[in-house]
C-alpha cells in the first residue's frame, strides 16, 4: 500500500486552485455566449429582480458583464440609458434604497457617519440620500441604543467595565459611526442605568 500512495504526485492546494479554478457548473470548453440588447436587458432585470440595488450598482455590474462576456453586434448598448429606463420604469429607486439601508442601520445599530460612507460606496447622490439623512438623525439615540445592546455596553453590560475596556468600547461606537458625546455617554453608564435621549 505505501508504494501506490507515494505513486500519487501531492500537489500544493493553492497550486492546484491556480491551475484548475473552480467548478462552476459549466463545460471548461463551452465558451461564454457574448451578449446582445436583448441578453444584456434580461440579464438587468434578472439583476434587479434578484438584488435591492442603486443605478450606479446596476451600471457597474453591466459594464464588468459587457466587458468579461463581449458584445455581439456593431452598435454598441448605452448602459446609462438602459439604467435610466430602469429607473423611470419604477425597478430601481435610489432614494428608496437609502430610505431602507437607513432603517436597516438603526435596527443594526450603526450610526450617520456609517450611513454616510455606505451611500456614497453605492453611488447614491446627495438629493437621494436627504430622507435616509433625516431619518438618521432623528433614530441617532435608538442606533446607538441598539449598538449597545447588541455589544453589551454600559447600561446593557452583565458587569461594569475596567477603564481599559471602556476605552475599546468607545473606539467600537466610533467605528460604527456614532458622534463621540452619544458614545461616551453609553460607554460610561452604569449596568441597568436608562439613559433618556436628550
Amino acid at each position: 500500500m505505501v508504494g501506490f500512495l507515494e505513486a500519487i504526485p501531492v500537489q500544493n492546494s493553492t497550486r492546484l486552485w491556480q491551475e484548475c479554478g473552480v467548478a462552476n457548473g459549466r463545460s471548461g470548453n463551452k465558451p461564454v455566449p457574448p451578449l446582445n440588447e436583448e441578453k444584456l436587458r434580461a440579464l438587468a432585470l434578472h439583476y434587479v429582480g434578484k438584488y435591492a440595488t442603486t443605478k450606479a450598482r446596476l451600471g457597474t455590474y453591466l459594464t464588468r458583464k459587457i466587458r468579461e462576456r463581449g458584445w455581439d453586434g456593431e452598435r454598441h448598448t448605452d448602459v446609462a440609458a438602459l439604467v435610466e429606463q430602469f429607473a423611470e420604469l419604477g425597478y430601481i429607486d435610489d432614494a428608496q434604497f437609502a430610505e431602507a439601508r437607513s432603517r436597516s442601520f438603526v435596527r443594526r445599530g450603526y450610526g450617520e457617519r456609517r450611513l454616510d460612507e455606505d451611500l456614497r460606496a453605492g453611488g447614491i447622490g446627495h438629493a437621494d440620500a436627504v430622507a435616509a439623512k433625516e431619518h438618521m438623525s432623528e433614530s441617532s439615540f435608538a442606533a446607538a441604543e441598539n449598538f449597545a445592546r447588541r455589544k453589551r455596553i454600559g447600561p446593557f453590560a452583565s458587569t461594569s467595565a475596567s477603564p481599559e475596556k471602556r476605552q475599546k468600547q468607545l473606539q467600537a461606537f466610533l467605528r460604527a459611526g456614532h458622534g463621540f458625546a452619544l458614545s461616551k455617554r453609553f460607554v460610561e453608564a452604569d449596568v441597568g442605568d436608562e439613559l433618556a435621549e436628550d
